[in-house]
């Protein structure tokens, strides 16, 4: 008998201990429920997402090309830091500037476009700051891969540097190209004036239109 009412009472203290659980869960979310109204109807904002692609600054497309132009400016810079000696040193002095700078440019042009950092720099013009460098960059990129390919020492290393710049310059141009397609030339780009808007009709036309109607 002790044993039968033991048994009871366990199983009537779980079901009361379930249903606690189910009513405090039951409460938390109600409580969720009420705090997100009340911070709608406070008008304060969400909290925004770290990582934003894509954005009005930077598509899904050309932050995939963007990645590619810091890969390919690497490794062009990397394998002309390979080359020990050089015939004449100019052009490869060129070339070593020029991919470094279009690595450590990009990268942080891309770090700051994906996340919220860019709205922390005080910069407002951001695709006319992306679309100028990208093109400037191009051109060197692709000035500095043709002066390296012209004068030097022809070691494979030193080809494969050629390479990977032309390559680079290939995205850069793919990001310009998508960029002129996507937003069009920033600098080009005009904003609706005031002509195309509708002229306000004065006042003492109205009161002569109105005049001749009656008479």
């Amino acid at each position: 008998y002790s044993e039968a009412v033991v048994g009871l009472f366990c199983r009537s203290s779980e079901q009361n201990c379930g249903s606690c659980c189910c009513n405090s869960l039951d409460s938390v979310k109600e409580d969720d429920k009420v705090t997100r109204r009340a911070k709608q109807q406070a008008g304060i904002p969400k909290a925004e997402a770290w990582f934003t692609v894509p954005s009005e600054n930077l598509s899904t497309v050309r932050c995939c090309i963007k990645v590619v132009e810091v890969l390919l400016s690497f490794v062009a810079f990397v394998l002309e830091e390979v080359v020990d000696n050089c015939v004449s040193c100019a052009p490869l002095y060129f070339f070593e500037f020029v991919s470094c700078t279009a690595f450590l440019f990009t990268l942080l042009l891309l770090i700051l476009l994906i996340t919220q950092l860019h709205k922390k720099v005080g910069i407002t013009c951001w695709q006319h700051l992306d679309f100028g460098y990208t093109l400037l960059i191009l051109v060197f990129f692709f000035i500095a891969s043709i002066a390296y390919m012209a004068d030097n020492s022809g070691k494979q290393v030193e080809k494969s540097a050629v390479v990977f710049g032309f390559l680079a310059s290939v995205a850069f141009l793919a990001d310009v190209v998508v960029f002129i397609r996507t937003k069009g030339v920033p600098c080009l780009s005009k904003k609706p004036g005031p002509e195309n808007q509708a002229v306000p009709v004065p006042e003492v036309e109205k009161l002569n239109a109105n005049g001749n109607d009656s008479g």
